[in-house]
């Protein structure tokens, strides 16, 4: 028994033609898989592509949205009334209240150096001794005419001694006893002149001795009596003379020589040294510079820190002496330290035409941690601002010559408002007039803000 196929549809000739076409097609996909073969380096390629695409509409849609979302947001805040203390800050660094280059006053020899940088010493502490043997033989020679100076005065204040008076007194009794032997004998002679015994020759020579005996017995009576009247105010007034003249020489030798021995002139630190033992060293005045120091001085000594600020002429009228301050240095971040104002400079210094005055402020360091030449940031309470309008600093802007600030209104939208503006206190800035409280004040001018002064601005959305 014969079953014949069921019939399709499709003739023999379309049934062929169907054969063909899938044939070329199947031909035709060989040829492509062949041409287009995909490799390695395409595979990566095609990923690092993908990766790539990817991270960027990342960032777009969490980075840059975000950014341009907070740019287009504008940010107000309410003006309000506040009481905040008022003050000055200022630039300033540390420096020492005294500051000096020890030298000895006489130029010579360093011989014994007792300190080292960074030592505290007291006032009046020996530091160093100078070499002084050429001036102890001159001590010792001064001390000499001095002793031998009070001896000569002792001696003619005292007068002349009883010795010497006895044997002025017996000189005037021997020269008495010679004038009665000069006088009998030429008492003879006159008899034997008148006698004829002896010639006139003879007489007169007995006459000449009489006469040589008187003389000394009126020189023996003039010694006595100066024995008996002691010295002269003239000698005495002359010894005493010496005697000073004798103390002065003494004196001044005695000061070179206590002068070798350096002491400190205040209390404080030694800052630098300059000169060992050994080392020639001169009289330096105690500004001198550093360079000039160095080759003649022996240490720089410097007293207690304190701090120089700098103050802008705009606030110079609100300093006192005796206010707070509070000290902040760079090196201690998370300290601070307390002051108070010494004094105010009369007179301004101008830098870059920028005019301030130096305030000096004292330290209170009892752990010794600032240093001098350190940079500090110094806070002055000068006051305090009752009950004022404060608008942020940053909110100010410039415009058409006007000082001001971009306000919102109730309707939403912004307008531009001269303000005059008072004093400043750490972020915030006192506006004195053109704002009432309640008011909200843009930190940041609006992208769209017009140059015209109380122009309106488009509505916030």
């Amino acid at each position: 028994m014969t079953f014949d196929k069921p019939h399709s549809g499709i003739t023999p000739l379309e049934s062929n033609k169907l054969e063909s076409e899938k044939l070329e097609n199947k031909t035709l996909a060989q040829g492509f898989r062949k041409s287009f073969r995909v490799t390695p380096w395409l595979t990566r390629s095609l990923i690092l592509l993908a990766l790539l695409t990817g991270g960027a509409m990342v960032y777009r849609q969490w980075v840059l949205a975000p950014q341009l979302a907070s740019q287009q947001e504008v940010k107000t805040v309410p003006v309000k009334r506040q009481s905040v203390p008022l003050t000055i800050t200022a630039n300033g660094s540390v420096d020492p209240e005294r500051s000096i280059n020890v030298s000895p006053k006489s130029s010579g020899t360093l011989k014994t150096l007792l300190v080292n940088v960074g030592d505290t010493v007291q006032e009046g502490q020996i530091l160093a001794y100078m070499d002084d043997s050429s001036l102890q033989g001159q001590l010792a020679q001064a001390q000499g005419q001095l002793a031998s100076s009070e001896a000569n005065r002792q001696k003619i204040r005292a007068g002349n001694r009883p010795e010497d008076i006895a044997s002025a007194q017996a000189q005037l009794d021997e020269a008495e006893a010679k004038l009665r032997q000069a006088e009998l004998t030429m008492q003879q002679d006159q008899d034997l002149y008148d006698a004829r015994a002896i010639a006139l020759r003879d007489l007169e020579s007995s006459r000449a001795n009489r006469d040589s005996a008187q003389a000394q017995v009126k020189q023996a009576q003039q010694s006595l009596a100066l024995q008996q009247a002691g010295s002269r105010s003239e000698d005495i007034a002359a010894a005493e003379a010496d005697v000073v003249s004798a103390k002065g020489s003494l004196q001044n030798i005695q000061i070179q020589v206590d002068e070798t021995v350096i002491r400190a002139p205040f209390s404080g630190t030694v800052i630098r040294k300059y000169a060992d033992p050994g080392a020639f060293v001169a009289p330096t005045t105690a500004a001198s510079s550093e360079f000039s120091a160095t080759s003649s001085s022996i240490l720089s000594l410097a007293s207690k820190n304190q701090v120089v600020a700098n103050v802008a002429e705009t606030n110079i009228a609100r300093m006192r002496i005796g206010q707070r301050a509070v000290i902040r240095a760079d090196a201690y971040p998370d300290k601070t330290f307390a002051g108070s104002i010494t004094e105010i400079s009369p007179q301004s210094t101008v830098e870059q035409n920028v005019t301030s005055f130096e305030v000096k402020v004292s330290l209170s360091d009892p752990q010794n941690l600032l240093r001098s030449g350190m940079n500090v940031d110094v806070s002055f309470a000068v006051g305090q601002l009752n009950n004022v309008l404060l608008v942020p600093t940053v909110a100010i802007v410039r415009q058409d010559s006007s000082t001001g600030v971009y306000v919102e209104t109730s309707d939403r939208q912004v307008i531009f408002k001269p303000i005059e503006t008072g004093a400043t206190v750490e972020t915030q800035t006192e506006a004195r007039s053109g704002l009432e409280a309640g008011e909200n004040v843009l930190v940041s001018p609006p992208p769209s803000a017009k140059s015209t002064s109380g122009g309106l601005m488009p509505p916030r959305f």
